[in-house]
């Protein structure tokens, strides 16, 4: 009888492991999506599951007016920042953060949560809540069936998140002081050794920041490597932007001759464009 009942016993087990092994694999139907935004020198990444429409009405009804949301589906949506971050004129610390949200027919809360590992909202806490942004919704631009989140807009110091989600649009606007940090790495790296002429007068260019600081660094840059084409590029540019045209086409002219040496297509092409405009201002 012991026999029988521990062989009944293993009968069942297998035949439970079996079926397990059978079970087909199917998709999830809100399907996890995380997206990577580089965001100044850090970066933002945002992950959440993806509900469809699915002939629903979904704000006001499928997810109720006035109710806190997990911002997708399964497990409650979250944000993390490598850096501090600036959300809707509103200081955020470097962290990972719960991503809820309460839905209204002419205005959404977002809520950053400080408790980002959630099944739902089932646990959420408002206790637990670092800030809330009140934003408008407005009506998108064309139906989406599935929830997207996005980022949008997107500059070096500044981006969009996009939700559009059946017939309705929200965003949040992020922006970071990329600029003060840029300018401090510089300033360090001046005092080291190793100066970053190169790319610190780039920087200045592309940021009227001090042109003539910009012009002096890349001009020390192109004593140290006098034959490099894109080094003669830059001076010209920077030099077009101090005022100076004949110096300009003087520089870009010995980086098109480099360019020409070197087979660049690409420089010899950005070199003229240098003489061009200086010959039409």
């Amino acid at each position: 009888m012991k026999r029988t009942l521990t062989y009944f016993i293993a009968l069942l087990t297998l035949s439970a492991v079996t079926a397990r092994a059978q079970d087909p694999t199917i998709p999830q139907p809100s399907p996890k999506q995380t997206i990577t935004e580089e965001f100044g020198l850090g970066k933002i990444t945002l992950t959440y599951c993806r509900p469809g429409v699915k002939d629903r009405k979904i704000f006001g009804l499928t997810e109720p007016y006035g109710l806190v949301w997990r911002t997708g589906a399964n497990n409650a949506t979250t944000i993390q920042f490598t850096d501090e971050a600036t959300i809707e004129g509103r200081k955020v610390p470097a962290g990972e953060y719960g991503l809820f949200s309460i839905p209204g027919e002419k205005e959404w809360v977002f809520i950053l949560n400080k408790t980002p590992k959630q099944w739902g909202a089932y646990s959420y806490k408002e206790a637990d809540d670092l800030v809330r942004f009140k934003v408008p919704v407005t009506k998108a631009p064309a139906f989406t069936e599935t929830l997207t989140l996005n980022f949008t807009e997107a500059t070096n110091s500044a981006c969009t998140l996009q939700l559009d989600w059946e017939n309705t649009e929200v965003k949040l606007h992020l922006s970071t002081d990329v600029d003060a940090q840029v300018m401090a790495n510089i300033d360090k790296l001046m005092l080291g050794e190793k100066k970053p002429y190169y790319f610190a007068s780039i920087y200045y260019y592309n940021h009227d920041k001090d042109i003539a600081k910009a012009l002096e660094w890349i001009s020390l840059r192109d004593k140290e490597q006098p034959n490099s084409y894109n080094v003669k590029y830059w001076k010209a540019r920077i030099q077009l932007k101090a005022g100076d045209k004949a110096g300009a086409i003087a520089t870009a002219g010995e980086g098109l001759k480099l360019a020409q040496d070197e087979n660049s297509a690409e420089y010899i092409r950005l070199n003229q464009e240098v003489i061009t405009r200086a010959h039409a201002k």
